[in-house]
């Protein structure tokens, strides 16, 4: 038999709010950097526009994010990507943990989706028009809401390791 290996990219869609916080980083960025040259606050303006610009080089490459999807042999791992340089692992669940798998809007999730202790987790593009599923996983911690948008490859074979966990409609 042999193994199964999918790898998926999947951009988040950048949203109104994003662009707007990065703008106004940068908007006090210069304004800080322009006080300090030209007005009598020097020193707090410098120190203020220093600490602005290190706050931007860390939270500025949020702003990009993609998330990879790889799937080994019933094995999810969710890697996240930010500015197309730094990656982290941000989720692995093992489909053996699958409780249940449907679209996103499905009322298959209904009875899921009234409780409040659920974890949640979105890993998808947050894009209408691309179909995200959800996925309950049984977690360190209890149950967890994950939300990502596999490929068929991906939705074919974790209906074949756990086909009463797996809701495609």
């Amino acid at each position: 038999m042999s193994d199964l290996y999918t790898e998926i990219i999947v951009k988040r869609k950048k949203t109104p709010k994003d662009t707007i916080l990065k703008a106004l980083l940068i908007a006090a960025t210069v304004l800080a950097v322009l006080a300090a040259l030209f007005t009598t606050l020097g020193l707090i303006a410098f120190i203020v526009a220093v600490a602005l610009g290190i706050a931007d080089f860390f939270l500025i490459p949020t702003f990009d994010v993609e998330f990879e999807y790889l799937y080994v042999n019933g094995e999810l791992d969710i890697d996240k990507i930010m500015s197309k340089q730094k990656r982290k692992r941000v989720y692995s669940a093992d489909i053996k943990n699958l409780e249940l798998l449907a679209p996103t809007n499905s009322h298959a999730l209904d009875s899921y989706n009234r409780r409040q202790d659920l974890k949640t987790l979105d890993f998808s593009s947050r894009d209408e028009q691309n179909k995200s599923y959800t996925m309950i996983v049984k977690g360190e911690k209890g149950l967890e809401r994950v939300i990502f948008e596999p490929n068929e490859v991906i939705l074919k074979d974790m209906k074949r390791v756990a086909p009463r966990e797996v809701n495609l409609y």
